[in-house]
């Protein structure tokens, strides 16, 4: 099978390639066996029976093509005849003489025999339906019916001239009628009544197909069979002569038939799968496709859907994902549905889904998908495979099931069991919020040769609006071993960082800084020792991206210990961006210097944190300087000192820890021991400072407790 016969539902014949299912073996068989009914009676009746979708159409068209290519004593005449386009007995019967008279040949010898079949469907068929006979025009249809009334035109008289003339002609004329199983009882009961009475005649055989189960439903819903299995199998038999069954289409069968499709599917995609991905393949199609895929045309129209949708989803999704997510679009379409109904718990977001999962044991789990597949259609000895496949999706599921989970390497292959990936599989391509594998891979080499384009701009736009998810991109190429533009990307990150606006992930928890500060981690970490420096200084350029450089460094120098309030300067690297990092930082609160304390920014009390992380020892001069020119200790600790809320303020000895590194906690209760020892009538009207003052009287070290 080639791609070009993907997308429709026509009979495989012999233009196919190789023939696997061995149906060009059976139709051979079929032509002889024809051959030997035909020398035992002058007609008959046989039958092709196969399920839907087993290739009996395929067959028949063989015995067509076999029977038309003999010549002499072999050769046969060939009249296809569709019941679907007929509703009664008499149109049917004109159909099928006209169809007889087709098949004749042309010549002189056979003329007799056109004429006389041609009388015989006149006089058995009403005058309303002469037409349908021969194409009469008007006048002839007048002739016709005079003919009728006034000249020897019986039944009987005008069977026997056609019998007589068969039987001269002395050549077999097969008609052939297919799909007999998607007949009405009613149009069933006129097939074969014109089979068995009217069109029993010398020379004249018929070939027809059904499958079995779905005929003998229609036939004991008639009135004529009722409803009894029995009355129908021997009505049957009364019917046909002789059986001819479709040979069963094997697990191997439909194996060599799948990899043909997938190769094919392949092919014209220009894709490979690589040893993994085929692993995972086999795992799915053997533990549930195979069950499912039981007919060539069931093989045929799933491949032909995977091929329908894959053309703008080629690189941008899990090629194996994709391809069990299209069988259960294709064979489960309530499944489908589920997934997108289900999403958040898919993806392991949904606050619900963190409940039950720390609340229900797998077991417990493992049913309420088992009753959402029931529910959504899938029939039950089907829902086994079902979970089984949605367990190789998501890891999610995988985990209620009671086993591990991976969702690192789901994220890494693009799979629909990835928040980044989902939507993809949903809507047959890439959304327009999010950014093609292409295009993203072309916005890194522009940022890595410096080379600025349309896909990079695009690229940055996005890390800011879409924080979280570009974040775990570039970390996914990263962990894929992937050389990324580590220097560029941190300098744009720094310049985006003040920007974001994408919404916090993981129920709240996870900010788009948070997100970007531990990409920035693992970016300056890939750079050799003596790039790093230039590039935090760089990232320094601005007040935002010298918060980010701070955190940055921070997180790199402490490892093992993020909570770690100082840098860990045990490198040269680190100790020459410390310095760096600390003068940019410097050079952005000089502003500050014209201004009262109560004026500073949340921007520039965050810089001075970040100095005092990176380094205390500068930030306490210049501080004390500051505050001896004009800063006012207590607003100071308003700004630096933000709470939850406006009227509570948490002191432990960590923040104790801090303004001692940043102020000297002597230096500090001596400039703050005016207000310290003043009685709370005279505490500052500032409520919030005045918990300040509060709380450092409770938390006064001792020796500084009792002063004054």
């Amino acid at each position: 099978m080639n791609d070009a016969r993907f997308f429709n539902d026509e009979p495989f014949l012999d233009d196919e390639g190789t023939d696997l299912l061995g149906r060009a073996q059976y139709a051979g068989h079929a032509v002889e066996l024809l051959g030997r009914v035909r020398a035992q009676t002058e007609t008959g009746v046989l039958a092709l029976i196969g399920p839907w979708g087993s290739g009996k159409s395929s067959v028949l068209g063989k015995v067509i093509r076999l029977l038309q290519s003999r010549n002499g004593r072999d050769a046969w005449l060939v009249a296809e005849l569709n019941p679907w386009l007929y509703s009664d007995l008499e149109s049917l019967t004109a159909a099928l003489f006209s169809e007889i008279r087709a098949a004749l040949p042309k010549e002189e010898r056979w003329s007799e025999a056109r004429q006389n079949i041609g009388s015989f469907g006149q006089a058995i068929s009403p005058l309303g339906k002469l037409t349908a006979l021969a194409g009469l025009d008007s006048e002839g249809l007048l002739k016709a019916v005079s003919d009728r009334i006034s000249g020897d035109s019986s039944a009987s008289a005008a069977k026997r001239k056609a019998e007589d003339a068969l039987r001269k002609a002395g050549q077999p004329v097969l008609v052939i009628m297919d799909d007999l199983d998607r007949l009405t009882p009613d149009e069933l009961l006129l097939v074969f009544k014109l089979v068995r009475l009217v069109g029993h005649l010398p020379n004249v055989y018929y070939l027809i197909s059904f499958d079995e189960q779905t005929l003998m439903d229609v036939l004991q819903r008639s009135d004529l069979v009722g409803n009894s299995e029995t009355r129908a199998r021997e009505f049957l038999e009364k019917i046909i002569q002789v059986r001819l069954d479709l040979p069963a289409f094997r697990e191997r069968d439909a194996a060599a038939m799948s990899t043909r499709a997938l190769s094919a599917l392949l092919d014209s995609h220009g894709l490979s799968m690589t040893p993994g991905e085929q692993q995972r393949f086999s795992e799915a199609y053997f533990r549930h496709l195979q069950e499912r895929l039981q007919t060539p045309r069931g093989v045929k129209r799933y491949f032909g859907q995977a091929d329908a949708t894959l053309g703008s989803l080629v690189g941008n999704v899990d090629l194996v994902d994709f391809l069990i997510v299209t069988f259960l679009r294709t064979a489960e379409p309530g499944v489908y549905r589920l997934l997108k109904r289900h999403r958040a718990e898919l993806m392991g977001t949904s606050i619900d889904w963190a409940q039950r999962h720390s609340t229900q044991r797998p077991g417990e789990r493992a049913d309420r998908w088992r009753s959402r597949l029931r529910e959504a259609g899938v029939a039950e000895q089907h829902v086994k495979g079902v979970l089984n496949l949605l367990a190789q999706l998501f890891p999610t599921v995988q985990k209620d099931l009671g086993n591990g989970n991976d969702t690192k390497a789901v994220a890494q292959r693009r799979g629909i069991g990835s928040p980044d990936y989902f939507d993809r599989y949903m809507v047959f391509g890439v959304p327009d919020d999010d950014l093609p594998e292409a295009a993203f891979d072309e916005a890194l080499a522009q940022m890595s040769t410096d080379t600025p384009g349309e896909e990079a701009a695009e690229l940055l736009l996005r890390l800011r609006d879409d924080t979280h998810r570009i974040a775990r991109r570039i970390e996914q190429r990263r962990s894929a071993g992937v050389s990324l533009p580590a220097a560029a990307l941190l300098r744009a990150i720094a310049d985006c960082c003040g920007e974001l606006t994408a919404e916090p992930e993981m129920m709240g928890l996870v900010s788009g800084d948070m997100s970007l500060q531990f990409l920035a981690r693992d970016l300056l970490t890939d750079l050799s020792p003596d790039q790093r420096a230039p590039v935090l200084a760089a990232m320094a350029s601005t007040p935002d991206g010298a918060i980010l450089a701070t955190r940055t460094l921070h997180r790199a120098t402490n490892p093992g210990d993020n909570d770690s309030e100082e840098v860990q300067t045990t490198e040269d690297w680190s100790l020459q961006a410390r310095d760096t990092v600390a003068e940019r930082i410097a050079q952005h609160l000089a502003p500050t210097t014209g201004r009262p304390a109560e004026e500073l920014t949340e921007s520039e009390t965050d810089l001075i944190w970040m100095w005092r992380h990176t380094h205390p020892d500068n930030l306490r001069p210049w501080l004390r300087e500051r505050l001896d020119n004009g800063w006012e200790a207590l607003p100071l600790l308003g700004k630096l000192l933000r709470p939850t809320s406006r009227t509570r303020l948490l002191i432990d000895e960590s923040v104790l820890a801090g303004l001692d590194a940043m102020f000297g906690l002597d230096d500090l209760y001596t400039r703050l021991d005016p207000l310290l020892q003043a009685q709370s009538s005279n505490s500052p009207a500032d409520e919030y400072q005045a918990n300040i003052l509060q709380a450092l009287r409770e938390h006064a070290p001792p020796g500084l407790r009792d002063r004054g």
